[in-house]
């Protein structure tokens, strides 16, 4: 069976910009997808210089094309169940739904997931009108009848804060949540009403928003909005391969994703357990490559 240098788990910004570095380098890797990248539900990337205004799975192509020039990247679509030290070598088995895979290196870059506020139908707005980065989505949003959904008060006072940079007509809607009178006080100071009902419905055509409607009775106009989500990772491989976390939950590693345990990497989302802007995966996914083949180099030579 083939050694490869390097298993590259996850092909977001973060994994393919790893691959394309590795693949400069000559190294002969392997990346998995198995497509649930936390953005494909998004309508176009912002931030990220050259690429503006990118639909996801573009931008998704252009990088396999790219990565097509390198003879030593190949490309799986298929979904890594388990990650398994080997005992008498210094090497890992990938363990997919449909293979087996050995490799001396192991970048970790699969993202991470959201849990939603609990709202009927939200998936149908999420990533058209409804959306969770507001440097990513705000500019389209601006000085428009904007709301933000959130059901923590420390992520709901932050998103307010950060919305009210692109448009100042904006409630904040806790589904139900309490909230601090201070809370209140601040927003209210800003003419940003905080509604703690909980929402009955979202109402609108083909993903984009036109009213909110509480258990109340209550109705507001809203074009668009703003979520704050928590974030999960969807698989165990750190717990497998015995990686040491933060208390934040956040990879242990160094300055270039070297993570605690030897020829065991992390890049992105998946790393910080947090969103992160596309220019900034792809950053990490870069810096990883650099540890791998350096160390890689350091090796062999």
């Amino acid at each position: 069976m083939m050694i490869f240098d390097c298993a590259i788990i996850g092909a977001g910004p973060a994994g393919l910009n790893a691959a394309l570095v590795l693949g400069r380098a000559r190294r002969n890797i392997i990346v998995f997808d198995n497509g649930t990248n936390r953005n494909r539900v998004t309508q176009e990337s912002h931030g990220f210089l050259t690429r503006d205004g990118i639909k996801p799975q573009d931008f998704k192509q252009i990088a396999h094309r790219e990565l097509a020039k390198y003879p030593s990247v190949q490309l799986v679509k298929d979904t890594v169940v388990q990650v398994v030290k080997q005992v008498d070598h210094d090497q890992y088995a990938i363990v997919t739904s449909n293979n087996k895979y050995l490799t001396e290196k192991i970048i970790l870059a699969t993202g991470v997931q959201e849990i939603h506020p609990t709202i009927p139908a939200l998936e149908q707005y999420y990533g058209i009108s409804i959306h969770s980065c507001p440097y990513c989505d705000g500019w389209e949003r601006r000085d428009q009848a904007l709301i933000v959904l959130a059901e923590k008060e420390k992520g709901a006072l932050h998103m307010a804060k950060l919305v009210y940079n692109w448009s100042t007509d904006l409630i904040v809607a806790t589904n139900g949540y309490p909230m601090c009178p201070s809370m209140h006080k601040e927003l209210a100071n800003r003419n940003i009403l905080v509604e703690t009902d909980p929402i009955k419905k979202l109402h609108g055509e083909n993903g984009h928003l036109q009213k909110v409607e509480f258990v109340s009775g209550l109705i507001i106009d809203r074009t668009g909005g703003f979520i704050v989500s928590e974030f999960y990772r969807s698989n165990p491989f750190l717990e497998q391969l015995g990686c040491q976390l933060k208390e934040n939950g956040q990879v242990e590693m160094d300055a270039l994703g070297r993570t605690s345990q030897k020829n065991i990497y992390a890049a992105g989302e998946y790393s910080q357990l947090s969103p992160s802007a596309l220019i900034l995966a792809a950053a990490d996914g870069s810096n990883a490559a650099f540890a791998v083949n350096a160390d890689i180099t350091h090796e062999r030579f």
